[in-house]
Formats: structure tokens, C-alpha cells, sequence
């Protein structure tokens, strides 16, 4: 008799643990699909057996240490145990998110309705996310330096995707210590435009939307390579001015930043493509004036609306060829309800939109039928 129960008892067991293994094998399938990163250089995902794990290595410039996220499906124990790493249970049901330029992803992954929070909600220019906003769905947590504690602890999300351009993370150390997961989008430090759009793929990985955040970031790249591959079909090669006056200093992008790549995917002569910078070159007014004042083309020229208004900065640009021949494009062309530019939230996200723009601007020939996105000529 006592063998028999024994018995049961041990195939009760072992029919448990086989039920909590499969379990787990089901769960992983679910939610840690393996990713492939083709242009982003600033993460990189890996796939285990029952768990994923994520390391952002550029998340702000000169950043000294890598960032490692472990991602396990939920219902499941931590894998292991490791200093300086964050352990994520998966797919995430409440985030919060710190930039704009998160809103398209979440958007295009069908995630919107998942974000509870946002850092001064009047920069989101989205009509979708606008809608929740205005229902309450999202509530607003102040500055991105200055995140408002008290509110993020009562919406108490299951993740905060953060943001630094100095590597100041207090805020999110404070919130990290109560046990809300933060974790860091470094997509605006990419060079390649595909690369930055590629960070769909990061956002994707909390949520076990890698199949779609695959789907899509293909779409974006063969859009943006046929375009590529037809901006090189013609042998004109407009030159171009890019940035503007800043007090007293004129900012022009670096010959190897993402700006610097569109111009040379668009077929144009970028002025300074010669000079290897990601960032932007700092140059005073008469240096640009120099070396640009028979560009063919400004693209890039700040946030104004009109030649007037963009002479009435500051009077000297209109020493510049392309403001005599009113050859001036801003990406002003689509603005939010409360002013936000379309351009710097979804732009990231649709690079091929902007190497189109840009391909119009520079070879209208080309896209006949074409109507641009972000730019507009000014007048």
C-alpha cells in the first residue's frame, strides 16, 4: 500500500514539474521570439532558452558602461542573479515612456493604449495619442529631468523606457529603487537613419511584439533603399547648406551623422560631408557664409515658417543664394495640436519618409507623383 501511494505521489510530481516546464516552454515561444539588429549599433539582443537578454552599450554620448536588461516571460523565476542588471518580467501591460519619438513605435506596434504616463504631454503631437490624453488615459509627469515621483508611483507601470543626452539619471534612479524597472532608449545616438528606426525592435522585446516590430522595420528598409537606389540613378548633384544660427553660432551636422547620411543617400553635396563628426560642427556666421553662400540648396533650416520670418532671426541669411532663389526647406510641414513638430517625433521612425522629402527637394524629376511629408519650401 505504501508503495502505491508513494508511487503517486512521485508521477503527481513528476506531472507537475513536466506541466511547469511546458509551461515555461510555452511562454518563452510566446514572448522571447529571437530578433536579428541589422543597422543599430548602439544595442544588441540575444536569445537564450528562457530568456533575452538586452544590452544598450551607447545610451548617451562618452557613456562608460553598458546597460544589461534580462528579460524573463512572466510566471517565471529570474534566471539567475548579477549585479548591475535589471531583471524585466514579460510582455510589459503599463509603460511609461520620456521621449516623443517613442510614441510612433508603441503606436505602430498597436501599444498605444498601454502607455499610462509622459513627461509634458503638449510635446506629443500624435492625433491617436492625443485622443488618450485628452480622455485622461495618460497622465502627465512633468519635466523629463524633474519626473513628478509621486504620479509615477501612484500609476505604478510595469516599465519606464528613459532617455539622457548627459548621462544624469537621477530621476530614474530615484523611481528604479522602488522597484519600477527603468530601462534606456539610446536611438538618437544612432548614425545610421536605419538604425535609429531599427530601435522598434527594443521597444518591441518588452511587449513579445518581435514578429511585428520585425514586419515593419523591413517595410521602412526596402522603402528606404529603393529610394536610395534611385536618388543614385541621376548624375546632378545639388550642393547643400544645412542647420542654422543658434546666438552666435551656426550649427551644421557632422559629416558622418544621420543628417550627413540622408544628404548622401538623396544624391546632394553636403557642403561638410568632409568633416568625420557625428554630432554638429559649431562655426561662426562668416565661416558658413564662406563656404556656402552659392549653395543650391538649404534643407534644414530651423523651425521657421517663411523667408521673413526666418530673415527677421537674423537679417544676414539673406546674403545666401538659396534664400534669393527661395530654395529653403523646413520640416515644418506638419505640426501637432499644440505645436509640436511631426517631423522630430515621427521622423526616427520613418526615415524613408525624409530621404523621399529630400530625394523630391533635390531631384524632383525623380518622384513626380511624390507629395512631401515633413518639408516644405518657404516662401
Amino acid at each position: 500500500m505504501r508503495s502505491i501511494i508513494a508511487f503517486s505521489l512521485l508521477f503527481i510530481l513528476c506531472t507537475s514539474c513536466k506541466k511547469t516546464k511546458e509551461k515555461t516552454e510555452q511562454l518563452t515561444v510566446m514572448y522571447l521570439a529571437p530578433q536579428n539588429i541589422e543597422y543599430a549599433k548602439g544595442f544588441s539582443i540575444q536569445h537564450h532558452k528562457t530568456y533575452k537578454e538586452i544590452k544598450v552599450t551607447s545610451p548617451w554620448p562618452n557613456a562608460k558602461k553598458e546597460l544589461r536588461y534580462i528579460l524573463h516571460p512572466k510566471g517565471t523565476e529570474k534566471p539567475f542573479s548579477a549585479p548591475n542588471t535589471i531583471f524585466i518580467q514579460v510582455p510589459i501591460e503599463q509603460v511609461v515612456v520620456t521621449s516623443t519619438t517613442d510614441i510612433p513605435m508603441l503606436e505602430y506596434l498597436n501599444l498605444e493604449e498601454k502607455l499610462v504616463g509622459f513627461p509634458h504631454t503638449d510635446y506629443i503631437s500624435s492625433e491617436k495619442t492625443r485622443v488618450l490624453i485628452d480622455k485622461g488615459n495618460i497622465k502627465e509627469l512633468g519635466k523629463e529631468y524633474n519626473l513628478n515621483t509621486e504620479v509615477v508611483l501612484e500609476l505604478n507601470p510595469e516599465l519606464i523606457i528613459g532617455f539622457s543626452a548627459t548621462g544624469d539619471t537621477k530621476a530614474y534612479d530615484l523611481i528604479q529603487k522602488t522597484g519600477i524597472p527603468v530601462v534606456m532608449n539610446g536611438s538618437w545616438m544612432e548614425e545610421h537613419p536605419l538604425g535609429r528606426a531599427e530601435w522598434i525592435k527594443f521597444v518591441a522585446a518588452f511587449f513579445g511584439k518581435e514578429t511585428a516590430a520585425e514586419e515593419i522595420f523591413q517595410n521602412i528598409k526596402k522603402d528606404y533603399n529603393e529610394a536610395t537606389t534611385l536618388a543614385q540613378s541621376t548624375t546632378k548633384s545639388p550642393t547643400v547648406l544645412s542647420g542654422n544660427m543658434y546666438k552666435d553660432v551656426w550649427h551644421v551636422p557632422g559629416g558622418n551623422s544621420f543628417v550627413a547620411k540622408f544628404l548622401k543617400d538623396a544624391n546632394t553635396n553636403y557642403i561638410w560631408e568632409d568633416i568625420k563628426k557625428t554630432g554638429s560642427i559649431a562655426l561662426s556666421f562668416e565661416s558658413v557664409l564662406e563656404k556656402a553662400q552659392n549653395a543650391d540648396l538649404w534643407i534644414g533650416s530651423g523651425n521657421s515658417r517663411s523667408l521673413l520670418a526666418l530673415k527677421e532671426r537674423n537679417h544676414q541669411y539673406a546674403l545666401f543664394d538659396a534664400f534669393k532663389n527661395k530654395t529653403v526647406y523646413s520640416s515644418t510641414l506638419k505640426l501637432g495640436a499644440k505645436g509640436g513638430l511631426t517631423y522630430y517625433e515621427l521622423g526616427p521612425m520613418r526615415p524613408d519618409l525624409i530621404l523621399k522629402d529630400i530625394i523630391k527637394i533635390a531631384h524632383p524629376e525623380l518622384l513626380t507623383n511624390y507629395e512631401p511629408y515633413f518639408f516644405e519650401k518657404l516662401n
